[in-house]
């Protein structure tokens, strides 16, 4: 069987990949991923001695151990540890065609690094204390993204178990991904001539609209950060001395944000910040909004009678995925309200988060950020926008014929229905470079991430069979692509 010519596979006995898979999942994925979940392996920016506490390599050699087994199924397969100096470590795997050389190369993405801790878990739940409730598996990093590997290794082994052919995969688990990926590149360039130039790239750190369906990302936001800062005095002086005569740092910041968002409506002021929507993502999530109703809103946990802000479900999903959205996710120079006296601030500072269309120049639209910001100071103000990060945004390349009939085929068998197609308002800042680097490639994205499982925030969890169930589509996927056509 692995000689087994391409254009004509071997169906794929569904009731035995799904027989095949959850025992991969009961007996030694869930597991090895509460053990995982115990590890407070943070990313580099939010754990900047991460080499000196060592987590981040005690959960690389979890990964190992856990990666070594599996893969002795799997006939050449190889593992290595990559180090490059003063970078996080990556875990590379290269797993040989199993029907010929000529199936071209599938390129396969995950990483392990993890977000902060955060505040609010619930009573017995926290970031570093697993816990199975149900369905759900709690805790930090399950679903962003550990479990990457685990399924990945998991489709392999059941196209293995039943000798359906796949092409040669590389499976490329980071260390970087929360801090923002900046020591992914170099690693895709040190192995670029292992890696080869892949047909199919398949990322499985995004997110899904429900737990009913496959859903693939076609879209992501890019991102403009930075801290805006407003001084007005030295030093804080008495209110009841200064106000009406100092200006207040914090009414100049209201009015500086105002250049930069509608603060009725929340829609972003300057036309520069916006991009033509393709027709068709148009379409999509017209078809997305229909499949989750009211649930693309009911998932957050609005307080009292909170609204969303559209009524329409096509204009929320447009809004989370194509067009310029505002965050202040920071504030320094104000003091805890227990702790305020009467005292005129004598500054403000506010750290922005500007989210930003898929096809938007980032750096253009920070210097753009910038130059709105600190032009004309109000009142005289010293004011300062520094910028912090700049990610471009990703638009998935055009779908290939086979690879839709494919993932229409993945998502019936493992979920009964069909998949759904929708951006997603996050960034993935490697996406954009994958896209650049391989233009030629079709993509996969998708992931475990749905209504509320909270990632980067408290009470994250896995949906355990949507883990499941996208294990099995992703071994369809690699069993179509292997078998389809040259002119597919």
């Amino acid at each position: 069987m692995r000689g087994r010519n391409r254009g004509s596979p071997m169906p794929l006995d569904t009731a035995k990949l799904g027989k095949f898979v959850d025992q991969c999942w009961g007996d030694a994925i869930v597991p090895t991923l509460v053990d995982y979940i115990k590890i407070p392996n943070k990313s580099p920016a939010f754990d900047p001695d991460w080499a000196a506490h060592g987590y981040m390599e005690d959960a690389v050699a979890m990964f190992e151990r856990y990666a070594r087994e599996q893969i002795a199924a799997l006939p050449g397969a190889t593992l290595d540890i990559v180090r490059l100096p003063g970078r996080t470590p990556l875990l590379f795997f290269d797993v040989p065609a199993s029907g010929g050389a000529g199936s071209g190369t599938v390129l396969l993405y995950g990483h392990l690094d993890k977000q902060p801790e955060m505040v609010g878990w619930a009573d017995g739940y926290g970031p570093w204390t697993p816990r199975v409730d149900g369905d759900k598996l709690y805790g930090r990093g399950g679903a962003d993204d550990g479990y990457a590997m685990f399924g990945a290794l998991a489709a392999l082994a059941a196209l293995e178990d039943q000798q359906v052919p796949h092409a040669r995969c590389v499976i490329v688990i980071e260390a970087c991904e929360e801090s923002g990926s900046y020591d992914l590149p170099h690693y895709i360039d040190h192995l670029s001539a292992r890696i080869g130039a892949p047909s199919l790239v398949v990322c499985l750190d995004s997110g899904c609209g429900n737990y009913d369906q496959l859903w693939l990302t076609t879209s992501l936001r890019g991102i403009a950060a930075g801290v805006l800062t407003i001084e007005v005095l030295n030093e804080g002086v008495h209110s009841g001395d200064a106000s009406g005569v100092v200006p207040s740092s914090f009414r100049i910041l209201r009015q500086l944000l105002s250049r930069l968002e509608d603060e009725a409506t929340g829609a972003i002021r300057p036309a520069s910040l916006y991009t033509q929507i393709p027709a068709e993502r148009i379409d999509q999530a017209k078809r997305a909004a229909a499949a989750l109703g009211d649930a693309l809103y009911t998932k957050f946990p609005f307080v009292d009678a909170t609204r969303p802000m559209a009524d329409e479900g096509t204009e929320l999903v447009l809004n989370r995925t194509w067009r310029p959205q505002l965050a202040v996710i920071g504030m320094d120079g104000l003091p805890p309200p227990a702790n305020a006296g009467n005292v005129l601030l004598p500054f403000t500072t506010a750290k922005l988060s500007l989210r930003l269309p898929p096809t938007l120049d980032a750096e253009a639209a920070g210097g753009a950020l910038k130059a709105l910001l600190e032009a004309d100071p109000p009142s005289g103000a010293r004011v300062t926008f520094t910028p912090q990060a700049a990610s471009a945004g990703w638009n998935a390349p055009a779908l290939a014929p086979w690879l839709g009939s494919a993932l229409a085929r993945a998502s019936e068998s493992a979920f009964g229905a069909p998949p759904a197609y929708m951006g997603e308002g996050g960034s993935i800042p490697f996406m954009a470079m994958l896209g650049e680097r391989f233009p030629a490639a079709q993509f996969v994205v998708t992931g475990v991430l749905g209504p509320h499982s909270n990632a980067h925030g408290p009470n994250e969890f896995l949906h355990l069979p949507t883990g499941r169930k996208i294990t099995r589509a992703i071994a369809h996927v690699l069993a179509e692509h292997h078998a389809r056509s040259p002119a597919a």
